[in-house]
Formats: structure tokens, C-alpha cells, sequence
């Protein structure tokens, strides 16, 4: 029966009969057309295609807007465990990853003498490294946290390698349960602690990742040069860095007040 369907498509063709509903699902999967126009290229040059197919671009979603000022940070910020607190201000400040970025730090990576924090090569999701010096309340926030942990070690009895251990749970894993916190093993996430504080200081629909993009918006905010601030943020290209440097009503205000004030600074020179 397939064959009957299909006998007028030529080897090459049947071929991409299947490959082309793979691409979409690849695109809506997150592959970039880049990638997928590699995918495309290989079985071209490997004579599996006899041409280029003519695809489609998918309409790409409209990027969030969400950040956090600095009102709604502390709001929240101010219901969550010390830990959790160091955790998002790192967010907050440098638009790291939690998860991949934060959370996953070792004290090994932290310089509390030199004030650095570091992501070793391949760590990061464009697989390059990242260092940062630590603003003076970071460096704090560090030392009270490894104070925290360096007692915690002793109560333990064993050495803690993460920064962001779980301080509080289970003595070992038990068997047949799944996501219980276990005393020493590293915090894999926290979203129910997040989603509680936001709920504590009345603010809802706040994503965690809305901290990149606050972080690019205040290093542009603050007159860091492009190129630094993506090296902090872990930017690649610059298109992408754009997409997260929002501009709000607040900022257009204060531009308009800045030129209000400057034709003044002019009008009483003359």
C-alpha cells in the first residue's frame, strides 16, 4: 500500500517525506535553523537528497518581558532561607542560570581572598568559561554561607563540596521515595520555596529566569560596556543580548526627564 502512495517519489524524495515533519519537531524542540540547515546539508552531500528542500520558517514565540525591579526582588527575597537568598542574588546581579549555574557550584569555584566566582569550560550552555568578581555584599553573602556550611560539616561529620547544600532533610535516602532532600547532598532546585515567597510578598507569575534578563537591563542601566556584560551574563551574541535588554515605561520616563534636564543645563549656560 505505501508503495502504491509513494511510487512516484523518487528515492531522494521519499526521503524527505520523512524529514521534514523531523525538522519541525526538532524546531519546536529548540534547534536552531542553523542546525537543522546542517542536517538538511549532510544528507545532500551524502547523495541522499537529490536537492535542498524549500522549508518553511516556524514564527518564533514572542520573548518575555518580565523582569524584576528592584522593589519586587526584595519583596521576595525577603522570604527565602539565607542559602536561597545568596542564590538569587547571583541571579539577580550576573543573570547566571539557577540550575545549571548557581546551584551547581563547589567551593571549589569560589575565591573568597581574590572575591571570584568561576565556571569552568564546558559547564556553561555555549560551553565556555565565566569568572566574576564578587560585588562587596556577594563576598559577604559568601562568607556567612561558608561559615553555615563549615559548621554544618562538623555537625555532619564529613566534608561538603557544594555551595548550596540541602541544610535541612533526611539523614539518607529512602528507598522507593524520589526528590526527597537528603542532609549534604547538593540543592538541585528549589522552585517550591521560590513559588512560596512570591505568594508570601503578593507577586505572581515571576520566572526565575526573568533574572537575566534584569541583570542585562541594569549592567545597561549601569553603562557597562556590551562586551563586558555579555561576558558576565554568558551571552554568545550580541542579537541574543538584545532580546533581553527590556526597556519599561520607568526607563523611558527617566530618559525623558534626563533630556528635559539637559535642554536646562543648556538654556543656563547661554
Amino acid at each position: 500500500m505505501l508503495g502504491h502512495a509513494l511510487g512516484s517519489v523518487p528515492r531522494g524524495g521519499l526521503l524527505l517525506v520523512g524529514l521534514v515533519p523531523v525538522l519541525r519537531l526538532r524546531a519546536g524542540a529548540g534547534v536552531t535553523p542553523v542546525a537543522r540547515r546542517g542536517l538538511i546539508g549532510g544528507h545532500v552531500i551524502n547523495g541522499k537528497l537529490q536537492r535542498l528542500p524549500v522549508l518553511h520558517k516556524l514564527k518564533e514565540a514572542d520573548p518575555r518581558a518580565g523582569f524584576f525591579g528592584p522593589e519586587q526582588y526584595t519583596a521576595i527575597r525577603r522570604h527565602l532561607e539565607p542559602d536561597l537568598q545568596l542564590a538569587t542574588d547571583i541571579d539577580y546581579t550576573y543573570g547566571w542560570r539557577t540550575q545549571s549555574e548557581v546551584l551547581t557550584r563547589e567551593w571549589r569555584h569560589v575565591d573568597l581572598k581574590a572575591g571570584i566566582l568561576r565556571l569552568d569550560a564546558g559547564e556553561t550552555k555555549n560551553r565556555e568559561g565565566r569568572v566574576v568578581y564578587l560585588t562587596p555584599a556577594l563576598l559577604m553573602a559568601f562568607t556567612e554561607q561558608r561559615a553555615r556550611v563549615h559548621d554544618f560539616e562538623k555537625r555532619l561529620g564529613r566534608i561538603v563540596p557544594y555551595c548550596f547544600p540541602h541544610l535541612h532533610g533526611a539523614k539518607q535516602q529512602s528507598v522507593g521515595l524520589r526528590h526527597v532532600a537528603v542532609l549534604g547532598e547538593r540543592r538541585k532546585d528549589f522552585r517550591g520555596a521560590w513559588r512560596t515567597a512570591c505568594t508570601k510578598a503578593g507577586i505572581a507569575d515571576r520566572y526565575r529566569h526573568d533574572f537575566r534578563r534584569t541583570a542585562v537591563r541594569n549592567l545597561e542601566r549601569s553603562g557597562v560596556s556590551r562586551s563586558i556584560a555579555m561576558k558576565l551574563t554568558g551571552h554568545k551574541t550580541e542579537a541574543v543580548y538584545r532580546r533581553y535588554a527590556i526597556v519599561s515605561d520607568q526607563d523611558l520616563k527617566e530618559a525623558s526627564a534626563k533630556l528635559i534636564a539637559g535642554a536646562q543645563e543648556r538654556q543656563g549656560a547661554q
